[in-house]
């Protein structure tokens, strides 16, 4: 058997130039990268041509790179906007939903006020309210029509003190208590009130029937002056009611007077003013027989 050959590569003149080769391009190498270290640690400016030329090359590959990062990023966004769509739209709506709410709510404290001020401001150039106190309930169930007020006597409020609204007349004080306070209403069907016609001298009574009708009869019977539309006014008889202010607008004629609906409708009314009794020493004298039937069924 042959002994095997005992040559190495080591020993090869190939291998040999080729490592020899291999330490003389580092060495070149690492000569150069020396000197241009130097180079641009002494004269920095030296190295601005190659780098602008430089910038210039990669600048198209930078410039596409950033716009696929922007573009990617716009779509991540895009797609992150749209699975949060459904919650952001409920969040909206109820946020819409609550401003409504908001806004109904401003509204209805704006026309509150706007009728207290009303109120608190209807006799300037005549007689300051006693008090001004909220419609806290009224009955419908039967012909009596009463309503109650959150003023009583520790407000200063006393039987037979007329009350009314913005509107007109609503009704007078029956009893007062403490802090509470029943009113007849003009409806009810004891409820008489002296009136007249807001542009002339006829007058007549406005008579309660139990529903949201008076019934006007007038006093001098004869020929009917009244029309559809005609307004009246309290006449200031009996002293109760201070004159002039408004009550009923006729609705139907009749023949011997009209059918009335009540101006200051009670279920639309919230707050009302309490006034002075106009004439108080002048009310037993003036009373009628009618008006006196009606105080005693009111105190019965």
């Amino acid at each position: 058997m042959a002994p095997p050959s005992s040559r190495r590569s080591s020993y090869s003149r190939r291998a040999q130039y080729g490592v020899f080769t291999g330490y003389v391009i580092a060495g070149v190498g690492a000569l150069i990268g020396a000197i241009l270290l130097a180079l641009s640690l002494w004269r920095p400016a030296s190295f601005n041509g190659p780098r602008t030329v430089a910038q210039d090359a990669v600048a198209p590959a930078a410039e596409a790179s950033a716009e696929v990062r922007a573009e990617s990023q716009n779509l991540i966004e895009a797609i992150r906007g749209y699975l949060r769509a459904g919650s952001q739209n409920a969040e909206l709506k109820q946020e819409v939903e609550l401003a409504r709410i908001r806004l109904a709510e401003a509204e209805a404290i704006k026309r509150e006020n706007a009728r207290l001020k009303a109120l608190l401001g209807l006799d300037q150039q005549e007689t300051k309210p006693v008090a001004v106190a909220r419609l806290i309930g009224s009955s419908s169930a039967s012909a009596r029509r009463f309503a109650y007020l959150g003023a009583g006597s520790a407000d200063g409020v006393r039987v037979g003190m007329p009350v009314r609204s913005p509107r007109g007349v609503v009704g007078r004080v029956l009893e007062v208590g403490r802090h509470s306070s029943r009113v007849l209403l003009l409806t009810d069907s004891q409820s008489v009130l002296p009136v007249r016609l807001s542009d002339s001298n006829v007058v007549a009574y406005a008579e309660g029937r139990g529903d949201s009708m008076l019934r006007i009869r007038l006093i001098n019977l004869g020929v009917n002056p009244l029309e559809k539309g005609d307004i009246f006014v309290t006449s200031g008889a009996g002293g109760y009611y201070r004159p002039g202010t408004a009550v009923a607008i006729v609705a139907e004629k009749t023949g011997d007077g009209a059918l009335a609906r009540i101006i200051s409708d009670p279920a639309a009314t919230d707050y009302v003013a309490i006034e002075e009794i106009w004439q108080p020493q002048a009310i037993r004298a003036a009373e009628t027989p009618v008006e006196q039937s009606v105080a005693d069924a009111d105190g019965a």
